[in-house]
Order: structure tokens, then sequence, then C-alpha cells
């Protein structure tokens, strides 16, 4: 028997015409900055424009990859490290805190919670000056633990995990693990982790794009070329004279391909995620 279709569900001409335009608007950018990097800048400078690409991104590419005093193959590598590194960790420490919060009783449980919801608030460039003198103190400068050792754990990661795990874990169930004899450990890595493993992987997720994108401070705390991240080191992509717009957008263009790749693959997986965390029970 054919059930009929609710009119809200129904997508008229107009929504695939906005829908259309929306995706157009979201995938020119980076399609602008393949044809820059693929054509000459006389190309580029005439008026109006060319659309079309050209031929030479693969020799662009090749100069972006060998450009002199850049090693943006030494950037992308250390970007991926960097960007792992953080999401593997706020997964674990911000699931931890977050199991804590949700489902422990201990003193003080609200006044902590609400304290990390007030850091939320506070602008990050407050906390860059004594952040600096702490990396330094830590001896971390120009090295890949200064970027990660501060974002090891974040206010928003803890407060995700505390709502997602408070709407998807059952207490029944930990009281269940509790009365077979599990300990709180044992519960939350063969109980908890499981359950919220699609949330836990749309949060890795977002702080790898986070720690991809980071620009302010790998820029202050690296002086080494080789120890830059790809933000940095795109800043360097320029000729001593003039300008050369295919060898910066080409530099753009291979910072920005990978995250595209990882959306293809991932992009179910982060929808899911979100609509976990978006529905309660």
């Amino acid at each position: 028997m054919n059930q009929k279709v609710p009119r809200w569900r129904k997508v008229s001409p107009i929504n695939y015409f906005f829908l259309t335009v929306i995706t157009f608007l979201s995938i020119f950018p980076f399609y602008w900055m393949f044809v820059v990097a693929s054509n000459t800048n006389a190309e580029v400078s005439k008026s109006p424009p060319s659309l079309v690409p050209g031929g030479r991104f693969l020799i662009v590419a090749q100069k972006v990859m060998h450009a002199e005093g850049v090693y943006f193959g030494s950037a992308l590598s250390n970007t991926f490290i960097v960007g792992l590194s953080i999401a593997g960790a706020q997964v674990i420490f911000s699931a931890i805190a977050g199991f804590a919060f949700a489902k422990l009783n201990f003193k003080g449980r609200r006044f902590f919670i609400l304290f990390v919801i007030g850091t939320m608030m506070l602008p990050s460039q407050l906390g860059i000056i004594p952040l600096f003198m702490l990396i330094g103190n830590m001896h971390l400068m120009d090295s890949l633990l200064g970027l990660i050792v501060p974002a090891l754990v974040t206010a928003f990661g803890v407060f995700w995990m505390r709502q997602i795990i408070d709407a998807q874990v059952p207490n029944e169930l930990l009281e269940a693990a509790s009365i077979d004899g599990a300990s709180v450990p044992r519960i939350f890595w063969s109980v908890v982790l499981p359950i919220i493993r699609q949330s836990s992987f749309v949060l890795g997720l977002f702080a790898f794009l986070a720690a991809w994108n980071d620009y302010l401070w790998p820029t202050i705390i690296l002086q080494s070329p080789k120890h830059f991240t790809l933000q940095v080191a795109l800043t360097q992509l320029k000729p001593m004279y003039g300008l050369d717009y295919a060898l910066q957008m080409g530099g753009a263009f291979l910072a920005t391909a990978p995250l595209l790749i990882l959306f293809i693959f991932v992009g179910r997986r982060l929808v899911s995620g979100v609509m976990d965390g978006a529905v309660k029970g």
C-alpha cells in the first residue's frame, strides 16, 4: 500500500534551484583555485579572466613541492601528525571527562562543568601570552609537541561528550555492568566507548580540521621551516619579486584537496554522528 508523502517532505523545483545555487557557491572557490593554479598570470589577469583550467597544474604542483626554503612536503606530513595526534587525544580525554561529568557523582560536579562551559565564552587570543610562556618553560618551542600539547583537550570537546554520553548511555546499562563486577574504567572502555563511537568520530574529525586550518599558534611558536605546518608554509610561497598567483593558489589547492578527499570518504559518517548528537534517546 502506497503511503502518502507528507507535504513538508516534498521537494519543489524552487528547493532544487536554491540547493543548486548554494552548491555552486560552495564549490566555485575551490574550482577557481584550480583554474588560477593551472593558468599563467596573464590568463588570470585579463578582463574578463579565464574560467577554464589550463594545462600547467602539474608544473605548478612541482614548483610548490620543491619551492626553495618552504619544505611543502614536510609541512604536509607535519600537519597530518599534529592533526591526528590532537584528534586522538581530544577524543580520549574529552570522553573520559564527559563520562565523569555525565554519569559519576562527585562533589563539585555542577560547579566544574559550569566552569568548563564558562571557559568557552573567553576568546582564545586572551590565553596566547600565558600559553607562550608555559610552552617556553616546557622547552617545547619550535616543535610539533608545542602544537599538540595545548590542544590535547578542549572545553568544547568535554561539553560535547558530556551531552552525548548523558543522552545515549542509559543508567540502567551502567548499573547492570557494575552489578556484574565491572570497575569504572572497565565500564568506560567496554560499555560507554562502543556506544558513543560515532559521535567520538565526529569530535575527532572536528579536532583534526581545526588543527589542519590553525594558523595563529603555529606562526607564533614555529621558527624552523622544516617544522612548519601547511598554513604557515603557504605564507612562504611567494617569489622574491612580483606575484605568482599560480604558485600561491597551487599551494592552497594542494592544502585543501586532502580535506575534500577526506570528506568524500567520511561525509556520511559525519552526518550520522551529528544526528546522533542531535536526537536524544
